[in-house]
């Protein structure tokens, strides 16, 4: 009858959580897999494809304000479950969308549910850290990627065996509900409504319609997320192309670039909640992104394949635990900052690509890196103003 055969109180809701990470990797991944066959059966142009893609970060930075009341009214534990199986049936609903305004519209409810998971399963990450003092948060952002590439080889093998994207969608409906299945019993209840928490602070900035002000530390992390996302958010989107044309790689190794990046980012999450402990997530965030700017700037100023996997690599080891730091900081600060720091990562992610094309195509891929290079930089300032949690003993 047990789920959990784990008898570890912390492993349970570990496993747990880990879940959540695991299925919004593995969800996001899947319906991305699928682009070309989703552009082709719904006879998309490019730029339509564009906006497609679009509309799901819309519809991220539109979940701000209605986050903050979700998580007072249902709490973490069951907003984050709602939202999977919110976005499981979206999954659905895009394989069988009829036509391009009804894929836009699905796309925009997809942005707004993983703006909602993406809050509470880090919001159920912080607490697990702050009821047992112990640090995992690097290690439960690992288990996005791993889904991710649960999602890429699912993609992979059903590609093979069938060019049909609901038989391949329905198969990735069953993944989704059986990871929110193993997440339910292990999460952690709210102790209290979250929100109820004001600090003095908090009441002073409060207006008149209930929002509050975000303070100065929250506007740091903002800026630390945004581009922190901009500098992770580059090298899938840009390594690959600047090894083949700037690089003069080869096309089978051009896409090493990913993988070099990605493989790192995995390795140095499993290890990043060790080196937090023993230095602190201020110290951890501050060298970490000062290595990726000075990785990267050696790679754009040798240029070469070799120099460049190096570049890449520093990008995946110093960028690892920027994220899951900067979201402990601002779970701590309450729901209402943690939406919006989390709103604010979408906003990278979309902001990085056309800014890093415009400085390209008005200059040269060289210096579009180097905005990322200089986004890293930015990162290590912004680590410098933020109220990091003292290190555990």
């Amino acid at each position: 009858m047990r789920v959990f055969p784990v008898r570890d109180p912390f492993r349970r809701s570990q496993v747990a959580i880990a879940a959540l990470f695991c299925a919004l990797g593995f969800q996001y991944a899947t319906w991305a897999a699928r682009i070309p066959a989703i552009k082709a059966d719904l006879g998309l142009t490019a730029a339509e494809v564009g906006v497609l893609l679009m509309a799901a970060g819309i519809g991220a930075v539109a979940s701000f304000p209605l986050v903050p009341v979700l998580m007072k009214r249902l709490g973490s534990a069951r907003l984050a479950l709602l939202s999977a199986l919110c976005l499981t049936m979206l999954l659905l609903a895009l394989a069988l969308a009829p036509d391009y305004p009804v894929a836009l519209l699905v796309m925009v409810a997809d942005g707004v549910f993983v703006g909602c998971l993406n809050v509470a399963m880090n919001a159920q990450g912080t607490a697990l850290e702050t009821r047992y003092t112990r640090n995992t948060m690097a290690r439960l952002h690992a288990t996005f990627s791993a889904g991710s590439l649960l999602a890429a080889l699912l993609a992979s093998g059903m590609n093979a065996a069938t060019s049909s994207v609901a038989a391949h969608f329905g198969v990735a409906a069953v993944v989704l509900v059986l990871l929110a299945a193993l997440a339910r019993p292990g999460l952690l209840q709210d102790e209290a409504p979250a929100a109820e928490k004001d600090t003095e602070g908090d009441k002073e900035r409060r207006s008149r319609t209930g929002w509050s002000l975000p303070s100065r530390v929250t506007l740091w992390m903002c800026c630390a997320m945004a581009f922190g996302t901009v500098t992770e958010g580059a090298m899938n989107d840009w390594s690959a192309l600047y090894l083949r044309e700037v690089a003069k790689a080869t096309a089978e190794l051009a896409p090493m670039g990913i993988a070099v990046f990605s493989g790192m980012m995995v390795l140095a999450r499993i290890f990043a909640d060790g080196w937090r402990s023993r230095w602190g997530d201020g110290r951890v965030v501050l060298s970490g992104s000062a290595l990726a700017a000075a990785g990267l700037a050696f790679a754009l100023l040798t240029g070469g394949v070799a120099a460049a996997l190096i570049g890449f690599a520093c990008v995946g080891l110093g960028c690892a635990a920027v994220t899951p730091c900067v979201y402990v900081a601002a779970a701590r600060q309450g729901s209402e900052a943690l939406a919006l720091v989390a709103a604010m990562g979408t906003t990278g992610l979309l902001a990085g690509p056309p800014l890093i094309g415009f400085v390209a195509g008005s200059s040269s891929l060289v210096w579009g890196l180097g905005v990322v290079a200089a986004a890293a930089v930015v990162v290590s300032l912004c680590s410098t103003r933020i109220q990091w949690t003292p290190v555990s003993g």
